[in-house]
């Protein structure tokens, strides 16, 4: 054993003391890709070290997402249930009522919830679809929730719309790498997606784009996705990191699934190159063990969607994530921090 000790090579402080956590807008896949090959006590180390220098790690930001208009969607994205062109679909439901969501609001404010995610199966939303979707985001706001919507694709005068109700983030994920995302969607291209969440921050909201680990995709296009969103103009606020969500009649039904230590690693990389971020792990949870969630806490996710359903597939109970961030001596984020 000591003469194992004695050929075992120990990086010095003084090399580890070199890297310096940095906030940068011109990250490239293979710089990326090298960040997510590190050995991993190297790479939770640098994930550690950005997530302290902007971030509380003891600190978790709780949001819940309601699916308030589910099914029907035109869109042909290969992971998505509610998809109208997939088998075994989700069965098209017509958009909530104003007091419906205000209620669940209020259900999810009294669960912990700092704010409260709005989910539309749209292609883009109808002029009469927003009034009542901007009457909610006014209700949820007025409760002292922050608010959230994702309802497909905007053009610049719906994102002033919104931003006049008192919205506070749009989400609009990318997916995945601009290279692999005609293998998952053909209905929309990479740079609409672009141009929407251009039209929402010029808008004067907070962007939270983030994409999706199990789909098929490779090493690379993990990495393209992450220095895609690194080098966006201003980094999103809120950055979801999706583990995919097999569902039966979905094209990706039969994916590969991807192992634990895989995902941690595409966690601990948007850490690094988005420190400033809230960096979140959204769908896929249910499916990870409590050493999984706590290992993505180290990699430097400090944000998690609590309910026992993410638009249409399943999340964790809340007594599981209340029992789990105890444990862990974690607690949530006050609603605007």
């Amino acid at each position: 054993m000591s003469d194992l000790l004695t050929r075992t090579s120990v990086p010095s402080p003084r090399r580890a003391a070199a890297w310096q956590p940095e906030l940068r807008h011109d990250w490239t896949r293979d710089e990326v890709a090298d960040l997510i090959a590190l050995p991993f006590p190297e790479l939770i180390w640098r994930a550690q070290t950005a997530h302290r220098a902007w971030f509380d790690p003891t600190r978790v930001q709780i949001s819940t997402l309601l699916s308030i208009k589910t099914g029907g969607c035109p869109e042909d994205c290969a992971y998505c249930p509610q998809s109208a062109r997939h088998e075994q679909g989700v069965k098209a439901e017509k958009l909530m009522a104003v007091e419906a969501v205000l209620k669940e609001a209020r259900a999810a404010k009294a669960a912990g919830a700092g704010r409260f995610c709005m989910g539309a199966a749209w292609r883009s939303p109808r002029e009469r679809d927003l009034d009542s979707v901007c009457t909610m985001i006014e209700g949820v706001k007025a409760l002292g929730l922050e608010t959230c919507v994702t309802l497909g694709m905007l053009d610049a005068h719906q994102s002033r719309r919104l931003r006049d109700a008192g919205l506070d983030y749009y989400n609009h994920n990318l997916d995945t790498s601009p290279e692999y995302y005609g293998e998952i969607i053909t209905t929309r291209t990479y740079q609409e997606r672009l141009d929407t969440l251009e039209n929402v921050r010029n808008a004067g909201i907070n962007v939270c784009c983030g994409g999706i680990v199990g789909m098929g995709e490779d090493e690379s296009d993990r990495a393209g996705l992450i220095a895609t969103l690194a080098s966006l103009p201003h980094h999103p606020e809120s950055v979801p990191i999706n583990l995919l969500v097999r569902v039966a009649g979905t094209p990706l039904a039969e994916a590969e699934s991807v192992d634990p230590l895989t995902f941690v690693r595409v966690i601990a990389a948007a850490r690094i190159t988005m420190p400033a971020s809230h960096v979140r792990l959204a769908a896929g949870r249910e499916q990870m063990s409590d050493e999984t969630h706590a290992l993505a806490f180290l990699a430097g996710a400090n944000s998690i969607f609590c309910g026992d359903k993410l638009l249409t597939t399943p999340n964790p109970a809340e007594h599981r994530d209340r029992k789990l961030l105890a444990a862990l001596g974690m607690t949530p984020m006050v609603a605007g921090h």
